[in-house]
């Protein structure tokens, strides 16, 4: 038997040495060479004195399908609450006290969609912000501990119960302060059963949480994870003696170009190396937000035309397949990880079982600089990396070899299977020569794939006319396609009492301000089209409902959105149901170009026209100039908006937009 694998190990020295038909081909001939050619460090990877903490996943804000691409094992979401959190709002399953509707948003069918590709996919909830009704006329949840209490808890039961999503983990309020009475009533989940929900806190830094845990044996009796955001790959002493788990509950943020893919790589082994992280969360998996807005293209890919279908699978997709296919949760760290002697580090993970996966990332400091925090210098050079397997590890006889190289086109490899490493005749040993921003992993497992996929439709700039008549019986989603809200919440809405041209339409549906994460504006606005635009005309029937107060608009050429919203310039047009007109530069109100009065009131249909061309502008009522030639020398180009004066109930219908392209 052994002679026989001898043998083959010979045959596949062979092949490998006669398979090197370019750069892909050379490493493999690497692989089995290097350890004549040069002298090198020696790092031992050995399970005899145990082994080192649980490895808990790889996640985002989305899952992908086992051994196919980025297979994640978590999917992080928000639970909405009606406020914006970074580049839009999400609704809530409770925009007032006696409202419960577990089919508003997208996060109950991104979830869906991910346990069908994963059914073992871990699931998280957190809230960004909260409804305005919790806290009282007050900015802030904690206001009435049980009541807030049991909104989450409402939406964990919903899950369940409309969804048949159990939820594995939930978090206290995104990167804000935490109460710890509140904590403490995880309490009120036990006594409906849902003693197998974990709780994360706090979403923030590792302090003050970790010391409060200290100090607090019920508050460290009732946190399961302590979660930091963009640690920087280190965590605190006092997070350490609390014995819990660390994540990485939020990092990445970052560009999804080489530079983003090598700063995935980086963290996603040192967070482990130094700070002892067995998790690690993407914010976001998929940029599918315009791209103008904050943060754009910070997702693992991009899929941002849904009018083109068009989209792409960026490299940190691959980053996350060296780990995410070859490692599940549930499996542990070996305690013999580090840094390699010339930059770069290493991990090794098993499923106890006798699998063994090691990941080896050379990340340069210049080609894996994340958004956030700082990044001191490093250096990574050129070096000879010798691992032995001892322990239980000591037997393996073969090593599937995986590998990435980013940088220049033309020696750019993503998730590359090479010829595999036969161990049998080297004393469970082997040398790499490791480049910068190279990526490997060698495994025991069999079940890698890069899967394939069709080509994706080619991208299109959005249409230079648009038009949305709302006429939607029974929507898939709560909200219109294409139509980003970025203050209040957007939603299609059937007038039972209208049977004719208005019986379905667009309604802003909330009547107070939430429990803000961001920067909310104090106007509701909901964005849609292309950035480039500049010569436009809207249209839009508009529907005030609040009478002598209430107030709409509709707009163009928007030049910001998400947490900047409330900055956002261009040129709008208000009515009001007070009777009067006005057309300002920015959101805000600030900046009048001009204003009047027109026959306008409460609870009747209207329609609006804006027209901008050139540094002019112009608008009509019902059709009626109501007034032209209003001077608009900024913004040059923006996104059209609708949106209402203040948080109130309004609707709007058949929305047409012509631009010139």
């Amino acid at each position: 038997m052994a002679e026989r694998r001898l043998q083959a190990s010979r045959q596949r020295g062979v092949k490998a040495m006669t398979a090197a038909a370019g750069s892909a081909g050379q490493v493999a001939v690497t692989l089995l060479l290097s350890a004549l050619l040069a002298p090198g460090s020696t790092y031992v990877l050995d399970d005899s004195d145990g082994l080192g903490r649980e490895f808990d996943g790889i996640g985002a804000l989305s899952g992908g399908g086992p051994n196919f691409g980025a297979s994640l094992h978590i999917l992080k979401v928000e639970i909405g609450g009606d406020g914006q959190t970074t580049d839009g709002t999400e609704p809530s399953h409770m925009h007032y006290a006696l409202d419960e509707n577990y089919f508003r948003g997208y996060e109950w069918w991104l979830m869906k969609e991910a346990k069908k590709r994963n059914p073992n996919i871990t699931l998280v909830g957190l809230p960004w912000s909260f409804p305005g009704w919790l806290g009282k006329g007050f900015n802030w949840p904690y206001v009435n501990l049980q009541l807030t209490a049991y909104y989450v808890m409402t939406w964990i039961v919903g899950a369940k119960h409309y969804h048949d999503l159990d939820i594995d983990y939930i978090g206290i309020w995104n990167e804000r302060a935490f109460d710890t009475d509140y904590i403490k009533l995880r309490r009120m989940l036990n006594y409906q059963g849902l003693q197998r929900v974990k709780i994360i806190a706090s979403d923030n830094l590792w302090e003050p949480i970790s010391a409060s845990m200290l100090l607090d044996s019920e508050l460290m009796k009732v946190i399961d994870v302590i979660g930091a955001h963009y640690p920087g790959t280190h965590t605190v002493k006092d997070a350490r003696l609390t014995e819990k788990k660390l994540w990485s509950s939020e990092d990445f943020s970052t560009l999804n170009s080489d530079t983003g893919a090598g700063c995935w790589g980086r963290i996603l082994n040192q967070n482990y190396v130094n700070g002892y992280m067995t998790s690690t969360i993407a914010w976001n998996l998929v940029a599918s937000y315009y791209e103008q807005l904050p943060y754009g293209r910070c997702g693992l890919m991009t899929a941002q035309e849904p009018w083109s279908g068009h989209y792409v699978v960026e490299a940190p997709i691959w980053i996350s397949a060296h780990t995410t296919q070859f490692t599940q949760p549930g499996w542990y760290y070996l305690k013999t990880v580090g840094h390699l002697e010339k930059g770069g580090s290493y991990v090794a993970l098993t499923d106890g079982l006798g699998n063994l996966t090691i990941i080896i990332e050379t990340m340069s400091h210049k080609h894996s600089t994340c958004i956030r925090p700082l990044l001191p210098y490093f250096n990574v050079s050129h070096q000879f990396a010798t691992f032995v397997l001892k322990g239980s590890f000591s037997e393996i006889p073969e090593l599937q070899v995986w590998y990435t190289k980013l940088g220049k086109r033309s020696k750019r490899y993503l998730f590359k299977q090479l010829d595999s490493l036969w161990l049998l005749d080297r004393g469970g040993s082997f040398t790499l020569e490791l480049q910068e921003d190279e990526l490997f992993t060698l495994t025991t497992l069999t079940t890698g794939n890069k899967g394939s996929y069709p080509l994706p439709p080619n991208s299109q700039p959005f249409p230079c006319v648009y038009e949305d008549n709302f006429n939607v019986d029974y929507p898939f989603f709560s909200e219109a396609p294409n139509f980003a809200d970025q203050t209040g919440v957007f939603e299609y809405f059937m007038n039972i009492e209208d049977p004719g041209e208005h019986r379905f339409t667009l309604r802003q549906v909330l009547n107070q301000r939430p429990i803000t994460w961001a920067a909310d504006a104090f106007n509701t606005i909901s964005i849609i089209g292309d950035y480039k635009w500049s010569n436009l005309t809207i249209t839009c029937d508009v529907y005030i409902e609040t009478s002598e107060k209430g107030g709409v608009f509709i707009a163009g050429r928007v030049n910001k959105g998400g947490i900047l919203i409330r900055s956002a310039r261009g040129v709008f047009f208000w009515i009001f149901a007070n009777g009067s007109y006005r057309v300002t530069g920015d959101l805000a109100g600030w900046i009048i170009y001009t204003s009047g009065y027109a026959d306008i009131k409460a609870k009747k249909w209207y329609t609006l026209t804006l027209t901008i061309k050139g540094g002019s502008s112009s608008g009509m009522l019902n059709g009626k100039l109501l007034w032209k030639n209003v001077s608009v020398n900024f913004p040059k180009n923006g996104w059209a908006a609708v949106g209402t004066h203040s948080f109130e109930f309004a609707q709007f219908d058949n929305f047409r937009v012509e631009a010139t392209c």
